[in-house]
């Protein structure tokens, strides 16, 4: 109830129900092209798998010619322009980017492979996330860097229930960088290294800051963790 103030009284007034307000109808629309598109990929693509329930925004790049070599397992999704790039060879066969089940790519990410990018379960990126394993070569000084191919790059792996903050870059230049399960990459942080699981890293380069500490079921902060090489 609502009391009104008056002269010398007050006037009960009932309780307004305040409703949700009515979605736009015109974004049932982008919602059919959606799942229209998903289903295309689905059914027309060449993709190594396919699982149930994905959706893939319509404004997301995937290159058919590139989709045997992309794994999407069950309930993927990915959101406005996200760009899956894969670099191959005429003797490449196996995947080269796998998002496990229940992983969510925000808007405007990028996963670049040459080798080897896996995202297992339930990995969440924040929008403009970069993950890349190989980068642009540029050792031949007299030679446009556009000409000179790709290096030979490592390889990436995002364990389980990983949270990777707006803007993050993941790259691994050579050998085998992890990232443990259940970590969190900070804002606009680096990284470049391997850290175990349940680490939070933030900076350029990234450096751990905090850690789980499973006796005591809390995040543990690092003492002078920017002095700490991980």
């Amino acid at each position: 109830m609502i009391t009104k103030p008056g002269a010398g009284t007050s006037i009960a007034l009932p309780d307004k129900t305040i409703s949700p307000p009515i979605e736009d109808p015109l974004q049932f629309l982008p919602r059919a092209l959606v799942r229209l598109h998903t289903e295309w990929l689905k059914r027309t693509y060449p993709f190594s798998f396919f699982g149930k329930r994905n959706s893939i925004h319509y404004s997301c790049e995937i290159g058919r010619h590139m989709a045997r070599f992309i794994s999407l397992q069950d309930n993927v999704y990915l959101a406005p322009d996200v760009w899956l790039n894969v670099v191959y060879d005429s003797s490449d066969k196996e995947p080269k980017i796998i998002l496990g089940s229940g992983c969510k790519i925000g808007r405007r990410s990028t996963i670049s492979s040459k080798n080897h990018i896996h995202l297992e379960e339930d990995v969440l990126l924040a929008p403009s996330v970069l993950i890349m394993d190989h980068n642009h070569e540029y050792s031949d000084f007299a030679t446009p860097i556009h000409l000179q191919g790709t290096t030979a790059g490592g390889r990436i792996t995002i364990e389980r229930n990983c949270w990777l903050g707006h803007g993050a870059v993941v790259f691994c230049s050579k050998g085998e960088l992890v990232l443990g399960h259940n970590s969190v990459v900070g804002a606009n942080s680096v990284v470049t290294t391997s850290f175990p699981a349940g680490s939070v890293v933030a900076g350029n380069p990234a450096v751990l800051i905090k850690k789980y500490d499973s006796a005591s079921g809390e995040w543990i902060r690092i003492q002078n963790a920017a002095k700490i090489s991980p």
